[in-house]
């Protein structure tokens, strides 16, 4: 199995954590304050340089203004779309 850091699925994850922070009104740095990170560990995470775990998504989702859930539900609906 490949590692999922390098699938193309995770590339889409990467993408929509960045359109979700932009469809926020929000910038790295509001993000990282938020988070008590720095601006850097945002932009790490955002370019897969940093692999983010659940519980790091939950405080993404958070520090946005949305849900786990909802961020997940949009996420499958965007693989689903690939998938096809």
């Amino acid at each position: 199995m490949e590692k999922s850091i390098c699938t193309k699925e995770y590339a889409l994850f990467l993408s929509h954590l960045r359109s979700a922070r932009k469809a926020a009104g929000l910038t790295q740095a509001q993000i990282a304050q938020c988070l008590q990170q720095t601006q850097s560990f945002v932009s790490k995470c955002e370019r897969g340089e940093r692999r983010i775990d659940i519980v790091e998504l939950r405080a993404f989702c958070q520090a946005m203004g949305i849900s786990l859930s909802d961020f997940i539900q949009h996420l499958e609906i965007t693989l689903q779309e690939i998938e096809r």
